[in-house]
């Protein structure tokens, strides 16, 4: 999430609001946020519930394990209408997409709409 902030004006200079999900605590997101300076929304989802709906949950962590729920590293590109235009999601969190291809998809699906 913090080298999402680095990207931030790239992805919003397309018009895109750009935004961070992850199953922790509004409050640990809130304190995270702040320590950090982010700069953009920090969305929880506590139990995983959207996560899952999206089926971008790292399956490699079974129920009881602290890991349990959480989000594969990616992008979720949302219209307006709620619509889930373009979702990136990499199996191995350590082999996270490279923000400059995940830009060039999200234009990409900018430029088609235009």
């Amino acid at each position: 999430m913090v080298q999402l902030k680095d990207w931030q004006d790239d992805f919003e200079a397309l018009g895109v609001k750009v935004a961070a999900m992850t199953y922790d605590a509004a409050t640990d997101l809130a304190e995270f946020g702040e320590e950090r300076d982010v700069g953009y929304a920090l969305l929880s989802d506590k139990g995983s519930k959207h996560i899952n709906a999206l089926g971008i949950r790292n399956e490699q962590y079974g129920e009881g394990h602290p890991g349990y729920g959480v989000a594969l590293p990616g992008i979720l590109f949302v219209d307006t209408s709620g619509v889930v235009r373009l979702k990136r999601a990499h199996e191995d969190y350590r082999t996270r997409p490279p923000f400059d291809e995940l830009l060039e998809a999200t234009r990409a699906v900018v430029e088609a709409d235009s």
